[in-house]
């Protein structure tokens, strides 16, 4: 089977790597010829564990290729999936205009039976904007092809794309007809293996899951944080409620971990969009919106702590910053806690220092060289008034301490993700503050 992938941007990319990876023949497509020309040569746009040797064992061996052309390749497709990005606008909703330009070039080149699949997360309703958007194409040249549009948002988690991608829990696919879906299903039956489904259903309906799916997780990230402040306020310890209320197979154990606030490219845009759709149709989803101000809220509970220790004026202060990706195991710094935090200390007149271990030439476009970016973590301590845990790399998790201790200027540990001892950092004479649990 022969598949075009319009986007190389994580979702794109990702896609095309893990199906060439079971013998179907990928070209990806995207407009940025420098892009292009890297990923031919094995350099990839983005950090992703196992992605790289995928792609070039792919490449090698022909499966996996790269063009700038999706009029020259979609002549040879079976199915071309539209992985390219939505921003969103200023009012949240999602920005479509990159797909519809996708889709009618799809119109102004296709030569017989395809199956378009929307790939990018996109609001209910735009599966009909982009057949709407062929259809007029192809009535441009008089032709008459037949063509089905289908939706198959992804579930990919960054940082264990991969795995998500080859071994799914499940693969949503919204469809029109049933020649689409023997298409599809011959296309993702490799990953089924497992005896997990594939769900086939309506087209809105797999639209609408990726935004329900991505908007209860981040309510219960919000929700979760919303408790630990509380818990942290009445002398409760957070991680005991944790345990407790995870416990409850209604409720289970992911997503309940407390901490600065979630980011990345999903879970903000996704629930800006799925509000911003509710209130199109006259729908107010008042728990989204107590969600995302409780997000928005919980990037500055580390910035509180900062200044309830240290005082309001942190002029000549030196603060260490362990991590800046917006979760670890990836360079995606969307959306992340980071940001905020180090544009609040920089406000307050402090001098960062930071380490992550893939993500500070990411950080550069958002945050520039207002900060230091060092080479290990125990530079950026050096002569701190403070260290502070942002992302959870595993190389945070247990380090030498002694040596942290000794490169400080004052011994103070600011846990934004609840992943050291408070008793221990005390006994390493450390003071300690974390999120939920009242230390000090």
């Amino acid at each position: 089977m022969k598949i075009v992938i319009v986007g190389t941007g994580y979702v794109g990319l990702v896609t095309g790597a893990c199906l060439s990876e079971v013998g179907t023949e990928v070209v990806c497509v995207d407009v940025n010829e420098e892009k292009i020309e890297n990923l031919k040569k094995g350099i990839l746009p983005i950090y992703e564990p196992g992605l790289d040797r995928i792609v070039e064992r792919n490449s090698a061996k022909g499966r996996l290729q790269f063009s700038t052309n999706l009029g020259e390749v979609i002549s040879k497709a079976e199915v071309v999936f539209i992985a390219v990005g939505t921003p969103p606008g200023e009012d949240g909703s999602a920005d479509l205009k990159y797909v519809l330009k996708v889709a009618q070039t799809i119109g102004e080149h296709m030569t017989e039976h395809l199956v378009v699949v929307t790939k990018s997360t996109v609001p209910v309703g735009t599966a009909q904007k982009v057949k709407a958007c062929i259809a007029d194409a192809l009535a441009q040249r008089n032709k008459e092809i037949d063509f089905d549009v289908a939706s198959n948002p992804e579930f990919l988690k960054e940082g264990a794309a991969i795995d998500d991608f080859l071994k799914p829990d499940r693969i949503v696919i919204g469809i029109e007809s049933d020649k689409a879906r023997n298409i599809l299903q011959q296309l993702y039956n490799p990953f089924v293996l497992n005896g997990h489904p594939i769900l086939f259903m309506d087209v809105p309906s797999a639209e609408m899951t990726k935004y329900a799916a991505n908007a209860m997780l981040a309510t219960k990230i919000s929700f979760m944080n919303d408790i630990a402040n509380l818990c942290e306020l009445v002398g409760a310890n957070v991680n005991e409620v944790r345990k407790g209320i995870g416990s409850d197979p209604r409720i289970g154990h992911r997503f309940i971990y407390p901490g600065i606030g979630y980011g990345g490219s999903c879970f903000p845009k996704d629930v800006k969009a799925l509000v911003r759709t509710a209130r199109e149709y006259k729908h107010n989803l008042r728990i989204l919106d107590a969600v995302e101000q409780v997000n928005d809220d919980q990037k500055k509970v580390l910035f509180s702590k900062i200044v309830n220790h240290f005082g309001n004026d942190l002029s000549g202060k030196v603060f260490a910053v362990w991590g800046l990706s917006f979760k670890p195991n990836t360079d995606d710094m969307r959306d992340a806690p980071s940001i905020v935090l180090i544009e609040a200390l920089l406000e307050a007149g402090a001098k960062v220092q930071a380490y992550d271990p893939v993500a500070m030439k990411e950080a550069k476009h958002s945050l520039g060289y207002r900060i230091l970016y060092t080479e290990d973590p125990v530079s950026a301590v050096k002569d701190a008034d403070a260290l502070l845990l942002v992302t959870e790399w595993n190389e945070f998790k247990l380090p030498d301490w002694k040596h942290v201790k000794e490169n400080m200027a004052q011994h103070v540990l600011f846990d934004g993700r609840n992943i050291y001892n408070a008793k221990d950092m005390a006994e390493k004479g450390f003071t300690y503050y974390c999120i939920g649990i009242k230390t000090n």
